[in-house]
């Protein structure tokens, strides 16, 4: 694996998207600690096919995917491999925030709030992804806490800590939108940057 870029960074509640071919890399990194992530992936050949949560958490039996787990497309298609993970936590069942969560879910809330998946709609905007085709994000860093008696899902504090990484490798050519997420209650409310490098 040779370094073909620099470690970039995203800034709190804000979003990019690339292209990512089949045996590239990337590294997700959180350089302050408890910061979220949101990641969506579209094939490169053909948008109709996108990351799928579903087909992923079916095939590995569990909900928390970590190192050597896969992501699959919607199409049962190998988009993405866990490679290194120095958390092991992720979530993989909630969808990116949106206007409408920061209106339905916290009623003191007023007006426009920056949102993962509004991020992830601009950055994905230049390759013909619309906004009603962006399903559930892959929520790196993400604390969800389950209660196994009631099903109830609560928020916990990312378990992240300054310098904590997730390595990811292409299994085809994607397109992938990446984020620091907006949602202040799923960062223990302090938003911040996110790093990440792309290597060949």
């Amino acid at each position: 694996m040779t370094d073909t870029t620099t470690t970039q960074r995203l800034a709190p509640q804000t979003g990019t998207a690339f292209e990512l071919p089949a045996g590239a890399y990337l590294r997700v990194i959180d350089p302050n600690g408890e910061q979220v992530s949101d990641l969506y992936a579209v094939s490169a050949d053909d948008r109709a096919e996108h990351l799928s949560s579903g087909r992923s958490l079916d095939y590995a039996g569990k909900l928390w995917l970590t190192t050597g787990d896969m992501l699959y497309s919607n199409r049962s298609q190998p988009m993405l491999r866990i490679i290194e993970d120095t958390v092991g936590r992720h979530d993989f069942t909630l969808t990116p925030c949106s206007q409408q969560t920061f209106d339905l879910l916290y009623p003191d809330h007023e007006g426009y709030h920056p949102s993962c998946e509004q991020n992830i709609a601009d950055a994905l905007a230049p390759y013909e992804v619309a906004v009603d085709h962006i399903g559930v994000s892959f929520n790196i860093f993400m604390n969800v806490v389950y209660d196994c008696s009631t099903g109830k899902m609560l928020l916990g504090p990312p378990m992240s800590r300054p310098g904590d990484h997730i390595l990811l490798r292409a299994e085809s050519d994607l397109i992938v939108a990446l984020t620091a997420c907006s949602a202040e209650n799923s960062n223990n409310g302090t938003l911040k940057p996110i790093d990440f490098t792309v290597d060949h």
